[in-house]
Parts: C-alpha cells; structure tokens; sequence
C-alpha cells in the first residue's frame, strides 16, 4: 500500500513538472507596444479572470473569457468572439492564470500573449479602466 502511494506521488509530481514546462511564456514586450497594438486593433486584450474580479473592474475594451470557462472546455463556437488573426494579450491579476489560458488558447490556433503585468498594474501603466 505504501509503495503505490509513493507511485502515485512520483507519476503526480511528473504531471505537475511537465505543466509548468509546457506553459505558455509572458511576453517580453514592453507595455507601451501592447497598448499601441491594442489602439491600432493589431491585437486585443482578453481578461481571463472570473466574473467577481470583472465586475469589481475591468480595463475598457478588454473581452471577458474567464479561465475557468476555458477549463470547463469552450466550444469552437463559443471562441468565435476571438479573432484568430490579431494578436490576443492575455491578462488575469498576478500573470500566472493567463499562462494556463494562453497554453488552452495556443492549442486552438490562436495568437496568444500572456501578460506578465496584472489587472491593477495594467491600469497603473495607463490602460483605461471601463465605466460602471
């Protein structure tokens, strides 16, 4: 009994290695450029974090896809609000949610960007947070 939990602790923390290893990278661009891409509809700015935190404040413009419908599986139809050909900078509060959406996202054919910068510091940096 004890070795196969010891098994399963090993196959466990393997899964968990390959995860971060296989996540998406923040990007290296300078927020000044996101910003610019974004006001020259280059690309767009998807808020990945869940409907409590939009709803407490959102960055104007920005398209809500919460990470937690990405996980629940979205369909082909439901992703259909993303534009497959501009880039998708992906933000959440701390930089690592967008990671786990920008892997989900990337294996759908999507452009992604995750942004290492959260919520607050975006808005910090001179994005225009939405009106109630």
């Amino acid at each position: 009994m004890y070795i196969a939990r010891i098994a399963c602790l090993i196959v466990l923390m393997a899964e968990c290695i390959g995860s971060v290893a296989n996540a998406a990278e923040h990007t290296k661009e300078p927020l000044s450029k996101v910003k610019q891409n974004i006001i020259d509809k280059k690309a767009v700015l998807v808020d990945v974090r869940e409907e409590k935190e939009w709803d407490s404040g959102h960055i104007d413009g920005a398209t809500f896809l919460p990470l937690s419908s990405l996980r629940d599986g979205v369909t082909d139809d439901e992703l259909k609000v993303l534009p497959k050909d501009k880039v998708l900078y992906l933000h959440c509060r701390s930089g690592q949610r967008c990671l786990v959406a920008g892997k989900i996202l990337g294996k759908h054919g999507f452009d992604v960007r995750p942004l290492k910068p959260g919520y607050e510091q975006l808005i910090s940096a001179g994005f225009p947070k939405a009106e109630e």
